[in-house]
């Protein structure tokens, strides 16, 4: 995922929302090349369906990205570069496309779990992937295979950034959101945590 926040910045973050990270390397990473597809992902997790994440061991080489480490805190953010969850790497492994195996097919959760469905989601995503940054996907190019522990679910930012406090001052919001009807004689805006 190219255009990463800093560490430093997602820190300051979390340390905002009161969120401690235990002690280890930090990474930030976050699933998906659509807003959709990320919040699709996240879900998953959430639900404790997805425990594991794959890479294009290419798209990291070009954007110099670090292949992550058993007990690596990874710092997983949404399509809107806002902190989602907070996870331990437990295993990775760098493996051809055409070696992944279904047991770690039905880890990563997608879709119905099957080696088909993880290879199909999968052979798409990385085939946009080699087109951003200029190579052809092959059966034998080299992924990430990620498999975590999810050590934190933090406030999804669509709901964060859309919460709204009832308040007589009026709405002020900064992105435009489905209609919800305020209370007689209420008026809705952003909550920004006063």
């Amino acid at each position: 995922m190219s255009n990463l926040p800093s560490v430093a910045a997602i820190m300051a973050k979390l340390a905002g929302l009161g969120v401690a990270l235990p002690a280890g390397p930090v990474r930030i990473d976050g699933y998906g090349d659509s807003a959709a597809l990320s919040e699709s992902l996240l879900a998953l997790i959430r639900q404790g369906r997805k425990r594991a994440g794959t890479s294009l061991f290419w798209a990291m080489e070009a954007e110099n990205q670090p292949v992550a480490q058993p007990g690596d805190i990874e710092v997983v953010i949404d399509h809107y570069n806002e902190p989602a969850l907070v996870t331990r790497i437990v295993r990775v492994e760098v493996v051809p496309y055409c070696e992944v195996t279904a047991e770690y097919a039905a880890i990563e959760g997608e879709g119905d779990g099957s080696l088909e469905y993880w290879r199909t989601a999968h052979w798409a995503f990385f085939s946009r992937e080699c087109q951003r940054i200029g190579r052809e996907p092959a059966q034998s190019m080299p992924v990430v295979c990620n498999v975590f522990e999810v050590l934190n679910v933090l406030p999804s930012s669509t709901v964060a950034n859309l919460a709204i406090k009832l308040t007589p001052s009026g709405y002020a919001g900064r992105r435009r959101l489905p209609y919800v009807r305020p209370l007689k004689g209420m008026k809705l805006r952003p909550y920004r945590g006063d």
